[in-house]
């Protein structure tokens, strides 16, 4: 059985997109779930400290699979973290054994009767936009990946900028394990971090595939102890949040972009990126910091 979502308590967010019911066979191991009460704010934990706000998915008895309700609350979250000039860093991570085993999302509102089209504009709504929303953030963003993280789960920290496995993590394409084509971006994402064979094998057989090899594929930054994982993605957003703000947004989008242009588009939009940069205090700080042979003091704008 499918963990049970928990009643939502806030509202709605103003008419997304309902979820395509392929979304809620996407997770991993199905458990079984105790919430009764739980709002979808102690299900996505949110704090901001010295520059760096950390999101926590919080539902570990379901393996911290997705609600509808905990996938627009993070969607905000990170707009809200893109638009705040105090904020510099995101980190995000979830308790419990599992990072995130998925889509569950059979509290959605009902979708009716189905016809040509909607499952296809339900994804564009739901997962994909959910996945944007990562890689659409003008913050660098930090998945701590400290269990299993499967179907959309896995895409989400591959959405990341920077990804921390503990070393119990693994990763699960497991969309073909329910007869299911990948979403989420899967397809997207896969191909441009490990290439197209390797990504082929994983979404074809949706074996589990542990962190250090997951590391070694190139699918994770670094891999670290179980007991490391929050101390290494701390010390790292703290290092993002005190480095250029606005020209880590715009390296961030440089390099995002490069992988879908040529190189014409991709030198026209090096350069203008700098030229945006160039008009920030940081820029003007860092060559000062540089001729005045001093370290750098970043404030983010």
């Amino acid at each position: 059985m499918t963990p049970a979502p928990s009643p939502r308590s806030d509202p709605a967010p103003a008419k997304p997109p309902s979820p395509s019911p392929t979304e809620s066979a996407e997770s991993a191991e199905p458990t079984e779930s105790t919430e009764s009460t739980n709002s979808t704010d102690s299900l996505i934990l949110h704090t901001t400290d010295n520059g760096v706000t950390q999101l926590t998915l919080n539902r570990p008895d379901a393996l911290n699979a997705l609600t509808w309700d905990m996938r627009e609350r993070l969607i905000a979250l990170l707009a809200d973290a893109s638009a705040d000039p105090d904020v510099r860093a995101v980190v995000l991570t979830a308790t419990g054994k599992g990072f995130c085993a998925g889509a569950d999302l059979r509290g959605a509102p009902a979708t009716g009767d189905l016809v040509a089209g909607d499952v296809a504009r339900m994804i564009r709504g739901g997962a994909q936009r959910f996945i944007a929303a990562v890689m659409d953030c003008e913050k660098p963003v930090i998945a701590a990946v400290n269990g299993t993280a499967a179907g959309i789960g896995a895409h989400l920290a591959f959405a990341c900028d920077l990804v921390l496995a503990a070393e119990s993590a693994r990763f699960i394409e497991v969309f073909v394990r329910r007869g299911l084509v990948p979403d989420g971006g899967g397809a997207y994402l896969l191909p441009r971090l490990i290439g197209p064979q390797r990504a082929k094998e994983l979404m074809f057989f949706g074996d589990a595939v542990p962190a250090a090899d997951a590391a070694r594929l190139g699918l994770v930054n670094r891999v670290v102890p179980d007991g490391e994982l929050a101390k290494t993605a701390q010390e790292w957003a703290e290092r993002l949040a005190t480095g250029p703000t606005r020209a880590l947004a715009l390296t961030k989008a440089l390099v995002n972009a490069s992988l879908d242009g040529d190189r014409g588009a991709s030198f026209a939009a090096e350069a203008t990126a700098q030229e945006i940069n160039m008009t920030t205090a940081d820029a003007r700080e860092g060559v000062a910091s540089f001729v005045e042979r001093r370290r750098p003091t970043y404030r983010g704008r």
